[in-house]
């Protein structure tokens, strides 16, 4: 999970102001630094109203209402009172418009149904700010928060994706009794189209390979074939599965390799890759280390 950030509000240069609530002040151009401050102020909201609507959501339907804030905000000086008061509405916004949003998006999806804990999100956020009271450090909140993101997400996304699961488990258990077709520990499946004689990769081994993958259905996701030309790349610098076939596979060798699901994408969506797909690919291990 990526550490939490805000983004502070523009830099507003305000001077001259000098009324109240929500009304404009009155331009009184009477000397040179009359002026400069006048032109300063306008020059400063160049963009401004788009940054307001895209990036803090301000509707400008209530665009009395954002003066009237800007006022007092403006006029409120080096009070230190007020302007801990203010940051705090500025970031309390961010994480009602932006911040819960996101991470709703993120372990729930499209579901617009559910939301993670406002009450509990904010107790968190209040103690990790104060200092007072936390339940947990800062980085064991971190790592706890990655960890169920991560669980909850896949929860989720097994309650639509569930049956590409079943059908690879289903697949695969009838695979493993056919002719041919052997297991490794890791419960990936390989059949041998060629035996190859050269040197068996490790995992820190720069191999060069021509590959194809396809989904249950047949269809061909990627192919090196079809590019026309091999790839080069470490043998654990892929998914497990590839990895742990690899590892096996004498050079000179072709296999159909047949990867379960958690040795593949597990529940992210790559591509036309769907959650909790299991992956079928033609792997020729043409070179170990191979010469630059």
């Amino acid at each position: 999970m990526k550490k939490l950030m805000f983004v502070a509000v523009m830099a507003i240069a305000a001077a001259a102001f000098t009324g109240c609530g929500n009304s404009t002040p009155k331009a009184n151009l009477k000397s040179d630094v009359d002026t400069m401050s006048y032109a300063i102020g306008l020059a400063q909201t160049q963009g401004l109203k788009e940054y307001l609507v895209g990036s803090l959501g301000v509707d400008t339907a209530y665009m009395a209402d954002f003066i009237k804030g800007l006022n007092e905000g403006a006029n409120a000086g080096d009070n230190k009172k007020k302007a801990a008061y203010y940051a705090g509405i500025q970031i309390g916004q961010q994480i009602s418009t932006r911040m819960i949003k996101g991470i709703n998006h993120e372990v729930f999806g499209d579901d617009s149904t559910k939301t993670i804990s406002m009450k509990n999100f904010m107790a968190g956020f209040i103690s990790g700010t104060t200092g007072k009271g936390a339940l947990m450090t800062v980085d064991s909140a971190q790592m706890v928060a990655q960890t169920l993101m991560q669980a909850i997400k896949a929860k989720e996304m097994e309650k639509t994706y569930g049956s590409n699961k079943e059908a690879g488990e289903k697949f695969l258990a009838a695979n493993a009794k056919k002719d041919g077709v052997k297991t490794l520990e890791s419960g990936v499946q390989y059949k041998v189209i060629k035996e190859g004689t050269g040197a068996i990769p490790a995992d820190t081994s720069l191999v060069k390979v021509h590959y194809e993958g396809r989904l249950l259905n047949d269809s061909v996701f990627d192919s090196s074939y079809k590019r026309g030309e091999p790839i080069s790349l470490r043998c654990n610098q892929t998914i497990k599965g590839w990895t742990d076939a690899m590892v096996h596979m004498p050079a000179g060798s072709v296999w159909e390799v047949y990867i379960p699901q958690e040795l593949a994408y597990g529940e992210r969506e790559q591509g036309i890759i769907k959650p909790f797909s299991m992956l079928i690919f033609k792997i020729e291990l043409l070179e170990v280390n191979p010469k630059k």
